[in-house]
C-alpha cells in the first residue's frame, strides 16, 4: 500500500507542475489581439492624405498583401526556437512518515518566503511581480493544491518544492535560493529532505544537480 500510496501521490504532484509548466507556456506565446490588421491591399500608391494619417507608405513594386508583417524576422531568417523547460524538484516529508498540521505547514512556507497564489499553491517570487516565479511548492496529497479556508482541519505528509528553467533569474542562482528555503523549512518542521527520487539528499546530490543546471543554461547559450 505505502508503494501505491507513493506512486499516487507522486502523480499528482507531477499533475501541477504541469499545468503549470502548460499555463507558463501558454503565456509566453503572442496574444492574437496583438497581430494588427491586415492591411487591404490598393490600387497603386496611397495618396498622401492616407500616408501622412497611418504614417504607413506603401511600396509601389510591392503589393501590400505580400509585404511582411511588422516585427517579422528579414527574409531569409528562422525565428529562434524556445529552449526546453527543464523541471527541478525536492521533496520534504514529515519524519517517521507522519504528517505535517496544514496550519504549521503553511506558516512554515510563509516564514521562508512563499506566498499562496496561482493554483492554489505557493510560489517564491522574484521581487513583488507574480508574474516572476523562481520557484514553488505543492501538496504531495492530490491535487497538489493549499485550501487556506480549512488548513486547520487538514493534514499533509509532504510537499514538492519544484523550479522551472528557464525562469526570471539564472538557473544556478534559483536553486541555491530554492536549497536555502527547502534547508530553512526543513529545520522549522523536523522534517526529511529528499530528492526526486525520494533518496535522501546528500551533498553529493546537491552537487550533481546544481552541475546538471550549469549544463542546462550552457546548452541554451550554445543553442
Amino acid at each position: 500500500m505505502d508503494g501505491l500510496r507513493w506512486l499516487l501521490l507522486i502523480f499528482g504532484v507531477l499533475m501541477v507542475a504541469g499545468v503549470y509548466w502548460y499555463s507558463r507556456r501558454e503565456a509566453s506565446r503572442p496574444s492574437l489581439d496583438k497581430i494588427p490588421d491586415r492591411l487591404e491591399p490598393s490600387l497603386g500608391v496611397a495618396d498622401d492624405s492616407d500616408a501622412e494619417t497611418t504614417g504607413v507608405v506603401s511600396n509601389p513594386d510591392v503589393p501590400l498583401d505580400e509585404e511582411p508583417p511588422p516585427g517579422s524576422p528579414p527574409e531569409g531568417e528562422i525565428e529562434p526556437e524556445a529552449p526546453p523547460e527543464k523541471i527541478v524538484t525536492l521533496r520534504i516529508i514529515a519524519p517517521h512518515r507522519g504528517a505535517f498540521a496544514g496550519d504549521e505547514l503553511a506558516l512554515g512556507l510563509r516564514a521562508v518566503g512563499m506566498r499562496h497564489g496561482r493554483f492554489g499553491i505557493f510560489h517564491y517570487y522574484d521581487g513583488d511581480d507574480e508574474n516572476r516565479v523562481m520557484f514553488s511548492a505543492a501538496s504531495l496529497v492530490e491535487p497538489g493544491s493549499f485550501d487556506l479556508a480549512n488548513l486547520r482541519e487538514q493534514k499533509f505528509p509532504g510537499i514538492s518544492l519544484f523550479m522551472v528553467l528557464p525562469g526570471p533569474v539564472e538557473g544556478v542562482k534559483a536553486f541555491d535560493t530554492m536549497m536555502t528555503a527547502a534547508r530553512e523549512l526543513t529545520t522549522r518542521l523536523s522534517a526529511e529532505l529528499l530528492d526526486e527520487t525520494g533518496s535522501n539528499l546528500s551533498i553529493q546530490r546537491e552537487r550533481y544537480i546544481r552541475e546538471e543546471i550549469i549544463q542546462y543554461q550552457l546548452g541554451i547559450k550554445v543553442a
